[in-house]
């Protein structure tokens, strides 16, 4: 799963440990035979870096797996910041720096907080390939596109974890309910992840159904496109998450809280 901008959640303290965290050496492959301790091991992993984590209840914490309140302002600021510099000066130069600015100080703020420093320097490098993108072309709307391509790949990314039978949606709530890798071996569970991971698919879709136009529109279309942006974030990027989740309980659980 992606925070607002693409870039990997970041975790503010490791999630409470599962009561099963070991992956079964054995579990099923993308054809349903052996798959070994590689695959399982790369699986396991994946989940663990992702940054879900659970609340005292066992259920997902929304606002924490999406980075917690500053890692949802790094996501959104040097974008709002380019706007709105963009918007009173008209002088792109001047914007993209205010914009790398506003990223770099996030990643001061990090460091005397003495925290992981992993997310505050993937959005710097976002940021930074967003202004060389935008001063390339002269074009404000470019400083928007790296978006596009990165949900493209994540789009492709889980649809293929769909075909081989290891949706996303399985390796990162398996983990938080303590399921490890067992769920593969049950088709109901098997089904209700992929389900899950085509919610999430479907957020993406609609991003770049909403967004692709206005930037096509060119300049005229950078202040809807920029609040398509931010609204199109993380608010969705963490319904689309909850709704995942429910859909995808095992049957007889009560739904998240």
């Amino acid at each position: 799963m992606t925070a607002a901008n693409g870039t990997e959640p970041d975790k503010n303290g490791s999630p409470e440990a599962a009561t099963d965290p070991e992956p079964a050496t054995g579990t099923d492959d993308v054809h349903g035979k052996d798959a070994g301790p590689g695959i399982a091991a790369l699986a396991a992993g994946y989940a663990e870096k992702a940054g879900l984590q659970r609340n005292k209840h066992g259920h997902i914490d929304l606002l924490k797996s999406a980075g917690g309140i500053q890692g949802i302002a790094e996501s959104i600021f040097p974008g709002l910041v380019f706007l709105v510099a963009f918007t009173i000066t008209r002088d792109l130069t001047v914007s993209l720096v205010a914009a790398l600015a506003s990223a770099a100080i996030f990643t001061v703020v990090r460091l005397v907080q003495k925290r992981p420093l992993t997310q505050a320097l993937a959005g710097i490098a976002g940021v930074a390939i967003s202004a060389w993108l935008a001063n390339t072309s002269g074009k404000a709307e470019d400083f928007y596109v790296l978006g596009f391509y990165t949900n493209v790949a994540y789009i492709a990314g889980m649809l293929l974890s769909i075909v081989l039978k290891w949706p996303i949606a399985g390796l990162l709530f398996g983990l938080v309910r303590s399921e490890g890798l067992e769920w593969r071996k049950d088709p109901e569970r098997l089904r209700a992840y992929s389900i899950g991971t085509w919610v999430v698919i479907g957020v993406l879709v609609l991003r770049l159904v909403v967004q692709v136009p206005l930037y096509l529109q060119g300049e005229p279309g950078l202040a809807a496109l920029a609040t398509m942006r931010l609204i199109m974030g993380a608010p969705l990027y963490i319904l689309g998450l909850w709704v995942a989740w429910l859909l995808s309980r095992p049957a007889g659980s009560r739904p998240a809280r």
